[in-house]
């Protein structure tokens, strides 16, 4: 099994950058982005990020379709960035997917991962620190992807938790 890392954390706490810092040790790096730009300040901010990557990353935007695109892609790159898991269970709760069909599409492409020759760094936000949500959609939204990032963990071989742009390991070895 090909090495499979989780970096989970708070909003703005420096996954991101951490994720990209562990690709950036690899020449062919498709970069895999499930954010969706539905306003114009968040297509600015896609745009930020685009910024801090390096040109020769190839970028997928794919907000709902991970599994597909993962077969799609084969094998030609030697390490693979999914950020973010959150975003993609907030696409697939817009989309009117249902709590088991979201989990059966991330396990499906947790078994594709798993049969790549890349090194796959998946990032998540983790989402149960903080209040219990004032709404239906935000409480369902939680629940969901708690979940996912607890079916994700238990399943890859390493698992570290950022906070103010540390990494904490949570599981296996850093590296």
């Amino acid at each position: 099994m090909n090495k499979i890392t989780l970096i989970l954390g708070g909003a703005r706490s420096g996954k991101s950058s951490y994720a990209l810092s562990l690709a950036k040790r690899y020449k062919k790096v498709a970069f895999i982005a499930t954010c969706q730009g539905l306003d114009k300040e968040m297509r600015q901010r896609i745009e930020l990020h685009k910024e801090t990557r390096p040109k020769h990353w190839e970028t997928f935007e794919e907000p709902r379709e991970l599994t597909k695109l993962l077969v799609k892609m084969g094998n030609s790159f030697d390490c693979i960035v999914i950020d973010c898991l959150t975003l993609l269970v907030s696409n697939l709760i817009l989309s009117a997917n249902s709590q088991k069909q979201i989990i059966d599409k991330v396990q499906e492409s947790l078994l594709i991962l798993n049969k790549k020759k890349a090194r796959i760094i998946l990032v998540s936000n983790e989402v149960g620190l903080g209040l219990v949500p004032a709404n239906k959609l935000g409480r369902k939204f939680r629940d969901i992807a708690g979940k996912v990032n607890q079916i994700v963990a238990s399943r890859v071989n390493e698992v570290l938790f950022i906070v103010a742009g540390l990494p904490l390991n949570i599981k296996g070895k850093i590296g």
